[in-house]
This record gives structure tokens, sequence and C-alpha cells, in this order.
């Protein structure tokens, strides 16, 4: 079996009229560290604490993140928030950036990300409720096919009282609104 620098290397004579120049000699190992460094799952624990009695919405907004589209290999990066209403947990703040980070580094569907961060909300904390918005440029879009450079995709995810309670929706929403970057 090949290393994957191997392939890449193969990879550049098809990209370049002189792949063994010096500025392209260690691109192939150099990719083959990326893909190791960004596709290589960071262990993280979730730290759970029992709630003490707050009842409003946690929210945290302008959380980067980076991903790979699963049908192109190329990147697709942005921010998103993520938020819920306790019930009998919270989580460490520094962990709904890292649920994030870790369905995001791996060959991924925006929409895929965003569903899976707020199952695993829901499935960890069991709270009230969860919403997920993920807004982010897909460079499949803007380099190649439609080449629309700037165009930004927003996805969402709403469970408990996020869907049922219009209220609770509003806020988050409006909240996610005021607090894009854009």
């Amino acid at each position: 079996m090949s290393e994957p620098s191997d392939v890449i290397a193969e990879l550049l004579k098809h990209m370049d009229e002189d792949p063994g120049r010096e500025g392209l000699r260690k691109t192939p190992a150099r990719y083959q560290e990326f893909t190791k460094e960004f596709f290589t799952e960071k262990p993280f624990n979730v730290t759970v604490f029992k709630n003490e009695g707050y009842d409003e919405m946690v929210i945290q907004t302008n959380i980067a993140f980076y991903s790979m589209c699963e049908h192109h290999l190329l990147p697709f990066f942005g921010y998103g928030a993520i938020a819920y209403v306790p019930d009998k947990h919270i989580v460490g703040l520094s962990k709904l950036a890292r649920i994030l980070e870790h369905f995001s580094r791996r060959l991924q569907t925006q929409e895929r990300i965003t569903t899976q961060v707020a199952e695993y909300l829901q499935e960890k904390l069991k709270p009230q409720g969860v919403g997920v918005v993920l807004t982010a440029r897909h460079l499949c879009m803007e380099m190649r096919g439609i080449e629309k450079p700037g165009t930004q995709t927003t996805t969402s995810c709403l469970k408990g009282t996020f869907k049922s309670n219009s209220l609770t929706r509003g806020e988050f929403l409006q909240i996610v609104q005021s607090n894009l970057i854009q």
C-alpha cells in the first residue's frame, strides 16, 4: 500500500508541469502532515455539572469551525452558535466549542455537523432544548461549479423547547443574528 505522501506526489504530477520544483518538493509530506493533524480526533471529555437552578438559555456565538466537504474534498468554514436550556445538568462552557470542533474535523456536510452537535448535546445533557446554527462559506461553491465567492450557507437544528416554543426559538435566533460575524 502506498504512503499518503506518495499519493499526493502522484497527484501533483497531474496538477503541475514541474512537480519536482523546489516549492513542491516537500508538499506531499506537508499535506500528509496537514491531513494527519486535521483529521485526527482529539480526545475530550464533556464536563457535566449538576444544575443549581439555572433555567435560562446558555448560548455561545461566533464559534469558528473548519471542515472538509466530503463531496469535493475542499474546505468549508464559518461560525457556529450553540445554545441549550438546562434541566438537571449544565456543561463546561469550553465544551460547546469542543463539541463543534469534534464533529467538524472530518469529511462532512454542514447539515450533518449541525445535527450531530444538537443530538450530542441532547443526549449528554438531556436539557429542555438545544439550538445549533452554523453559517459557513464552502470553497466548493466559490472556487468551482457556480463560482460565487462570499456565498454563505446557514443550517439549523432545533430540539425541545427551541422547536416547540416560538418565544425561545425567537430569542435564540435574535441573539444569533445580532452576534453574527459577517
